[in-house]
């Protein structure tokens, strides 16, 4: 299941302007929240009531609070893995390790008794596995990636993959940052060119982010690194279908109502025995088996990876079957074109591709 969330970073601004953001976040159905205790300095009285003060209003409103720390946190808070009480007093949810401690005193944090859970830092090699070999509580860990506030230092796609093979394979709940296109924003370091965990994601709409974390089929939890993230990208985000791979499209100018009913009105299903040259949609032919789809002549040689197609009247058997191309092939005059994946969004069809028999659909 899917959550949406976003960041809040007390230290840099009013307690009136995160509870207006928390609110509004709320509105949209946003269920998490990232904060971040590795750049406050201030004392730790000051902490504790400024962190309560506003966790109390997340809980207020329906979030759930995870603060990311590392080892010299708990020695500024006066903390260590076998007392955890003050995190248990400030209200937080979940204790983010951005560096964690050794195997016995993550395994005591796992079984704390306030049912805090521990979330480890997705984007390393958190021995994990082995912890939960030697006592670790399954149950009380989760994980979520680091967000890359320089550009050009955020994941790769090899990398993310690889280590959410690790996490998936244990059953974790993972976690992963988009990035708010929206001007002056921030986060906990003055760097200011976005907090996404991929860097492919950096300068892409909200929605395409998401959009494309969720067709990895690999992360549970979408946030927005930085704040605030504008009402528009909030309620964009919080639109997206997050029961399935979603891609949006440009429509050819001459695309019929029977085409336009065919893209969107059914829920397309990829054929497990497929091709490489598409991804096929075979259960709309039931449809259209009796209705009529004439030719339309696509003024074009080859359809393109990313062209969105049907099989039209001059093969009959198979009319009604939306294709997704994904390498090209002559336009013999059995497919019509529907329209187009955009370039930007071609990151999910790369997704669609590995999982040709998943559920998808498209975008109005």
């Amino acid at each position: 299941m899917h959550r949406l969330g976003i960041s809040v970073y007390p230290e840099h601004s009013t307690f009136e302007k995160d509870a207006a953001y928390m609110e509004l976040a709320a509105k949209y159905g946003y269920s998490r929240i990232f904060t971040c205790l590795l750049s406050v300095t201030k004392p730790k009285d000051e902490i504790v009531k400024e962190f309560k003060q506003f966790i109390s209003k997340a809980h207020e409103l329906g979030f759930i609070v995870a603060a990311d720390t590392a080892p010299f946190v708990f020695d500024h808070l006066e903390a260590t893995p076998e007392d955890i009480s003050i995190f248990h007093e400030m209200g937080v949810d979940i204790i983010r390790l951005d560096g964690h401690f050794d195997d016995r005193l993550d395994t005591l944090l796992t079984r704390n008794p306030y049912g805090i859970k521990i979330e480890f830092n997705g984007s390393s090699d958190a021995n994990v596995r082995d912890l939960i070999k030697h006592g670790g509580d399954p149950d009380n860990i989760c994980v979520c990636h680091n967000f890359y506030p320089e550009t050009y230092t955020g994941l790769c796609m090899d990398i993310f993959n690889e280590y959410n093979e690790t996490w998936n394979a244990l059953g974790l709940t993972t976690a992963a940052f988009i990035n708010s296109q929206s001007e002056n924003t921030y986060g906990p370091w003055p760097v200011f060119d976005g907090l996404c965990t991929l860097e492919q994601h950096r300068n892409l709409p909200v929605s395409v982010q998401a959009r494309h974390l969720i067709a990895t089929e690999r992360i549970d939890d979408i946030l927005f690194g930085n704040a605030y993230a504008s009402q528009e990208e909030l309620e964009e985000v919080s639109k997206i279908d997050l029961t399935k791979t979603t891609v949006s499209i440009d429509l050819c100018e001459d695309v019929t109502q029977e085409e336009i009913d065919l893209l969107y009105n059914f829920n397309h299903t990829g054929r497990p025995d497929h091709c490489e040259f598409f991804i096929r949609s075979s259960w709309p032919r039931l449809d259209y088996k009796n209705k009529s789809i004439p030719y339309r002549n696509p003024n074009k040689t080859y359809f393109e990876r990313g062209d969105v197609v049907c099989v039209n009247d001059n093969l009959a058997r198979y009319r009604g079957e939306l294709e997704v191309i994904l390498k090209p092939i002559p336009c013999d005059g059995n497919r019509n074109l529907i329209g187009s994946i955009p370039k930007e969004e071609h990151i999910i069809l790369d997704e669609m591709e590995k999982h040709h028999d998943h559920l998808f659909g498209f975008v109005k």
